[in-house]
């Protein structure tokens, strides 16, 4: 086998060589991305995960749409940020300190600014929006959205720009709540 044939696949076909090759040769990717986006007591788990979701997704890796490399990355990123969001829903029992009101006020502007920027994004063309999410949300790279998209690189960073330049031209004309109500 040649270092360009792809081993999704053949893990697909239930290939094990395939799989302790896949295992060997993504494993180190697979670790470092884990260790990046999530705690690190919990990147084993993670990349235990990652696998099991790649081996189940292993027969929609498509060639012709993207890299192997970026599928599996791609696979890496969505079980990852399942795990945040899961962490994020879980209640954890906190004794409320004094201080929280100010902490909970700067979240809830935040949380204004966020919404706003969510708006904005709703106003961009679909293709423009798209890249802007695999950028901000997925952390996916200007090449790696070029990749998986089929946009030109150049293409995909005029609309990260533009995209971004919107956003904060529509923060800056609403203003932030605490600009608004001193202007009050």
């Amino acid at each position: 086998m040649n270092a360009t044939t792809p081993l999704l696949p053949r893990v697909a076909q239930g290939d094990q060589g395939a799989v302790k090759k896949c295992i060997d040769t993504y494993g180190g990717l697979i670790w470092s991305v884990a260790k990046r986006l999530c705690p690190a007591q919990e990147a084993e788990d993670a990349v235990q995960e990652i696998f099991i979701d790649l081996w189940k997704n292993a027969g929609r890796f498509d060639a012709e749409k993207s890299s192997e490399k970026t599928f599996v990355v791609m696979i890496a990123r969505r079980r990852l940020i399942d795990r945040l969001r899961q962490q994020k829903r879980r209640p954890e029992q906190v004794q409320l300190a004094e201080t929280a009101e100010p902490a909970y006020a700067a979240g809830l502007e935040a949380s204004a600014d966020a919404t706003r920027a969510h708006e904005a994004m709703n106003d961009m063309g679909r293709e423009q929006r798209k890249v802007l999410y695999l950028s901000l949300h997925l952390g996916m790279s200007h090449g790696e959205i070029a990749e998986t998209t089929g946009v030109a690189l150049g293409t995909v960073k005029s609309h990260i720009r533009r995209g971004l330049a919107t956003i904060r031209e529509k923060l800056e004309r609403i203003g932030k709540p605490k600009e608004r109500r001193a202007a009050q």
